[in-house]
């Protein structure tokens, strides 16, 4: 399943994904910023479920959405800041499939989301391991900690991590710390970069640079400038 995201805010770029990922584990989100770009994943991608928000520069999301409804069968789902009752029957005369109004509220994003989270659901086993990686990625997290905590064995924790996700545990851990380290040096534009890799979970702040720069192509530093 691909998903759009679009959103001239980069932050609730950020936060609408990190709401979505653990419903929609390895599916491709796409994010982008405004209705050009959002055209060009389209013409390169099937999407099967955008959330547009309304308000965008130049053409509205609601634009987006009609032509989406029109020539796809994408499932929208309008998002804004407004609570506008003209926005509301514009997108319900498009019939997109609901309408949510920020700030969102986690608990009604997934009542929202309940019909198109993939029925490929994990296993109990990584369900939970994924929820505690979530929960102390910043600490000195380990397999056998995680393994300890849901009461299986440290090899039957690695297998399971390596054929359901596809990747190592020590993979998905990185890859989710990066991930947070990326919101912090958004949202935390004076902390030291020394300070986001203890925050993060990193041993060294050398190890975050390195695997910070072979993740997302820059290092920290040049990432915060572009920002």
């Amino acid at each position: 399943m691909n998903i759009l995201l679009v959103d001239d805010e980069k932050l609730e770029l950020e936060q609408l994904e990190y709401l979505l990922q653990p419903y929609f584990h390895n599916q491709p989100i796409y994010k982008v910023q405004d209705v050009s770009e959002a055209m060009n994943i389209i013409k390169k991608n099937t999407i099967h479920l955008a959330f547009l928000d309304i308000q965008l520069p130049g053409r509205s999301g609601l634009e987006l959405a009609e032509m989406l409804k029109k020539s796809s069968n994408t499932k929208v789902i309008m998002v804004t800041a407004f609570q506008s009752f003209e926005y509301a029957q514009q997108a319900l005369r498009i019939q997109v499939e609901d309408y949510i109004t920020k700030p969102i509220v986690e608990s009604e994003l997934i009542e929202i989301i309940q019909p198109y989270i993939p029925q490929t659901a994990y296993s109990d086993v990584i369900s939970q391991a994924i929820e505690l990686i979530h929960q102390d990625y910043g600490t000195k997290l380990t397999l056998t900690d995680i393994a300890n905590q849901i009461h299986v064995s440290h090899a039957y924790l690695s297998r399971k991590f390596n054929e359901e996700l596809q990747m190592s545990f020590p993979d998905y851990l990185n890859k989710f710390r990066i991930k947070m380290a990326k919101r912090m040096l958004e949202e935390k534009q004076h902390s030291s970069i020394a300070y986001v890799a203890e925050n993060c979970g990193f041993s060294s702040q050398h190890y975050f640079s390195s695997l910070f720069k072979k993740e997302a192509g820059v290092t920290p530093r040049e990432y915060r400038r572009k920002q």
